[in-house]
């Protein structure tokens, strides 16, 4: 299935019923008063984050959606009946925006949540309701308010842990698929992501996190060039980033410092909240270098980066390094976990 994580659609809630204008006829009550019932209230339309759906491809489909209407009221102080709610399923970590106002609806970030997007009408009144000690026999009625109408843009963003970030080739795919489950493609050229892949990176008994591949980004990213920028937004739910840098490149002209600059660069033009998550360095594919070799190409990429943060050395297709890296990985994310529980706790009480 083509991955699609962008879609534009329109939604109606259901118009309100109109009133009923009746009057009671009964033979043992010669002078009935105003009986009418009122109209049913319009469906409205919710969004309802759903388990099983990965994409918002069906979207490029069904782009109008329309909550049915309310009912007329009827004779007998009858109400009409109401409409039945609409529910549109979509996947988890989808954020909703009005496109007339911009104005964010709602971020589905967990399965079953929902945010209403369109309200049903209110039902009309019937000319029971305008009865009064001067107007005994009311002819008026309420023709039922519109539902709302808009249209939303619906933007997915993929709830992931770990989000993995390098140019081209970095051997971002092959890591995934070395600690996980995912197969994403491999091969000697560039671009072979086309699209996000997540796999889930099991550590020991009940410890798993969830790592987001991502295609390889390219210097001026932020101004379109390459792929990698329009998949950027959904490494803004992850805890941390795995920054691959390449020790080894098939060019001999490649600078593989340089690379780790620009690919910096790119984040914090995209968003400084993206570029401010915590990153670390992963030094990949030790295994194509003698030991020495490379000792001396990882501690020169460290100089020369200033980097002060934490470094790990890797083959994604050996396996070497990958296991400490996962483990580090893991004990971050609890702690993260943990200190963010206790801030909400905190929050509270207070």
């Amino acid at each position: 299935m083509k991955f699609v994580d962008e879609a534009t659609l329109k939604v109606q809630a259901g118009n309100g019923g109109r009133g009923k204008v009746s009057f009671r006829r009964e033979k043992s009550v010669p002078f009935g008063g105003p009986d009418g019932g009122d109209g049913g209230d319009g469906a409205s339309v919710y969004l309802r984050a759903a388990p099983g759906i990965n994409t918002l491809a069906d979207f490029r489909i069904s782009r109008t959606y329309r909550a049915p209407h309310g009912e007329p009221g009827g004779s007998t102080d009858c109400t009409g009946r109401g409409g039945e709610d609409l529910y549109i399923p979509v996947p988890v970590g989808t954020v909703i925006v009005d496109l007339e106002t911009d104005e964010v609806l709602g971020d589905l970030t967990r399965e079953g949540k929902m945010v209403l997007v369109a309200k049903g009408g209110k039902g009309g009144w019937g000319n029971q309701r305008f009865k009064s000690s001067t107007n005994r026999s009311p002819r008026q009625f309420g023709p039922g308010l519109p539902g709302e109408k808009r249209t939303l843009k619906l933007e997915m963003k993929v709830i992931a842990d770990v989000g993995l970030l390098g140019l081209p080739n970095a051997g971002k795919s092959t890591l995934i698929r070395a600690v996980s489950a995912a197969r994403p493609k491999v091969a000697d050229y560039p671009f072979t992501t086309l699209y996000p892949n997540l796999g889930v990176v099991a550590v020991g008994m009940h410890r798993s996190f969830v790592m987001a591949d991502i295609p390889g980004l390219i210097e001026g990213a932020a101004e379109g060039a390459g792929l990698g920028i329009k998949f950027l937004k959904h490494l803004q739910r992850t805890g941390v980033l795995l920054h691959l840098v390449d020790i080894a490149p098939v060019d001999p002209d490649a600078d593989p410092v340089g690379d780790a600059r620009a690919i910096a660069a790119e984040l914090k033009k995209f968003s400084p909240d993206l570029a401010a998550k915590p990153r670390w360095l992963v030094l990949n594919k030790i295994d194509l270098l003698p030991e020495a070799e490379v000792e001396k190409r990882c501690k020169d990429i460290v100089r020369r980066l200033r980097w002060k943060g934490p470094t790990f050395r890797i083959s994604g297709v050996t396996g070497q390094g990958t296991r400490e890296l996962m483990q580090d990985v893991m004990q971050f994310l609890e702690t993260s976990r943990e200190a963010k529980a206790q801030e909400q706790k905190y929050e509270k009480q207070n």
